[in-house]
Order: C-alpha cells, then structure tokens, then sequence
C-alpha cells in the first residue's frame, strides 16, 4: 500500500519516463559539483537533497571546509540567480530584505519607492548566519517559510525557486550567537561537514595550489530544477515509510512515553519535521535511482533532519549525552 500526494496525477509510464530524465540531469549536476568539490559525498548528497526537496539547508562546519564554495558551485551549476550576505554583529535586516526611500519628481511630488535587498534571489547564501544578532537572523523567517516578504505593509513576492542555504560556524567559536528556534525549524536539514578524508585532501593540495583552479560549469535551468521538484512530490511513499516517519519523529518528543526521550530531551520535533522527513526520502530515493523510498531512506535521513529540531534537558547535557547519540537510539526502534 502506498500514500500518493494531491497534485495532478501522473501515469506509472510517465513517472519511469520523467524519472529517467531526472535521474540523466542529477548525475550531470553530480558531475558538475564534483569537478569542483573534492571528496565530501556525503555532504554534496545531503545538499543536493535538501534543494531537489525544496527546501533550505544549514550547513556546519569549522572554517576552510569550502562550505561557502559548495555553495557558490551549486549556484552555477544549477543556473540559479544567487546572492550572497556575509553575516556581520552590525547587520541590519534592511541590509537583507531592502527598504523604501523617499523620491521627489520634477513637480515636487514625494513618493516612496521601494529598493529589493539581496534576499530577492533564487538561491541565498547566508554566509556564517550565526555571525548576526537573533534580530538580524530573524529576517529570513517570512521569506524562508512563506516565500515573500513584508515591506511597509506591502507583499513582495521571492523568485521561483527560492532557496537559502546558509554556512554557520560550531558555537563554541568567537564571535556567533545562536540561530532562534524558529528559524533553526525553518532549514530542511542541517549538514554537518567533517574534515576530508586524506586521499580528498591530497587531491585539494595537487588541484588548488596550481595557477588554474577547476570551475563550475551550469548543466541546468531553473524551470527545470522546479519539475524535478514537483516529480519528487507526486513520487509514492509506502505505507512502512509514513510509519517509520511518524514512529520517529513522534518517539522524540517527551511525554509520548519513549523513557529514554523523556529523560534526554526538553523539546522535540515538530510535524515540520514530518514533512522534510516526507520530503527528502523522497529526494534521496530519485537520488539514488528509485522510484519509491525505502526505510532505509529515513534511517539514513534521521540525524540530518531531526538534530537541529531538538534540544537536551541540562541533565543529558551535564552528561555528555548529545543530540546525534539521542537521534541515533531511537532510529534502532524503526
């Protein structure tokens, strides 16, 4: 048994037919990244999932891990309009969004004319967030959930598609502030990026140091990108996927009478997390060359898409116990 979605519905012939095109356009955008990011696989899959989602990724990481460039690659590689804001204490939200200011004509008439900001692009790169003020962050909620702002009053509508994928540094680092929790909810899923693996490394070393780097070459349009977002939505889910999401995502929250979260975590996931957990098996299974997912889809999905969502109580956190060694106990009961 499996649950469809409520677009238009689509034939199985059709849906081989358009997922064996999407499937030919993901491995050129696969292809494309990798001429330029070295390594990091599971990191570029990760993202790429997030953006065939739909939706917005975090990206972690201490400094030199060329988050800022996966960006700036996916960006060109995927044709899109993208803008970048480099996150400063001294921010202001009119520095993302825009503002009005006031004009006079010949006659002496006074009007206000409104000036868009950067946030009016298709793909925003919110270079080290956690570098602003709370206020400063907030200024992305409208956009990033209903992908249009308010100015004055008025509604200004984002470009189609739109997405926003922003670099942070850990914490611990000098100088951030953490993201609000509303916001934190807002990002399909947070990809924490490690240090390469050596033979990535050496590659870095013989390939950058040169007089030429790699760059990226665009293999797709933006149009084209929305379709292969709106396949991913009229993709099947079996019924044991919308099991095992709803399994999880519920087991994280307290008082739903799992002890192990009840005595590790103050607040859990909410049904946002339900649907980028919807969202991204999807995403990943196409990915992958499937036409359906798989529970193995939301295993593997768990940690990048819950983490964030979730806070410890001071006891857990007096014990060393983190978000990752919770998220990893309750995937074993899926």
């Amino acid at each position: 048994m499996s649950v469809m979605v409520k677009e238009s519905p689509i034939s199985e012939k059709d849906m081989v037919a358009e997922a064996e095109k999407a499937l030919a356009d993901i491995s050129r955008i696969r292809d494309g990244v990798g001429r330029v990011i070295f390594g990091q696989e599971n990191v570029v899959e990760r993202t790429l999932v997030a953006l065939l989602a739909g939706g917005h990724a975090l990206l972690v990481g201490v400094p030199g891990l060329a988050k800022t460039k996966l960006v700036e690659t996916l960006g060109v590689v995927l044709g899109l309009d993208s803008r970048r804001i480099q996150f400063t204490p001294d921010l202001m939200p009119s520095d993302i969004l825009g503002s009005e200011v006031m004009e006079q004509d010949e006659t002496g008439k006074r009007s206000f004319r409104f000036i868009a900001g950067p946030i009016f692009a298709q793909l925003l790169m919110a270079d080290e967030i956690n570098r602003a003020s709370p206020r400063t962050q907030s200024a992305l909620l409208q956009a990033m959930q209903e992908y249009h702002v308010t100015i004055a009053g008025a509604r200004y509508d984002l470009p189609a598609p739109f997405h926003v994928l922003a670099t942070q540094n850990p914490l611990e680092q000098e100088g951030t502030y953490p993201l609000p929790e509303a916001q934190l909810d807002r990002f399909l899923m947070q990809v924490d990026i490690l240090y390469p693996e050596i033979e990535a490394e050496r590659r870095i070393l013989l390939e950058t140091t040169g007089i030429e780097d790699a760059r990226a070459l665009n293999v797709l349009q933006p149009a084209r990108l929305k379709d292969i977002q709106m396949l991913i939505r009229r993709m099947p889910v079996p019924e044991s996927v919308v099991e095992a999401i709803l399994t999880l995502v519920r087991s994280a929250r307290p008082g739903q009478g799992n002890a192990e979260t009840d005595k590790h975590v103050a607040w859990g996931p909410g049904p946002r997390a339900s649907q980028a957990l919807m969202l991204c098996t999807r995403a990943r299974a196409l990915y992958d060359g499937r036409l359906a997912p798989s529970v193995d889809d939301v295993r593997a999905l768990a940690e990048p898409v819950l983490q964030h969502r979730m806070a410890l109580t001071f006891a857990a956190r007096a014990e060393g116990t983190s978000v990752r060694d919770v998220v990893a106990k309750l995937v074993k009961g899926i």
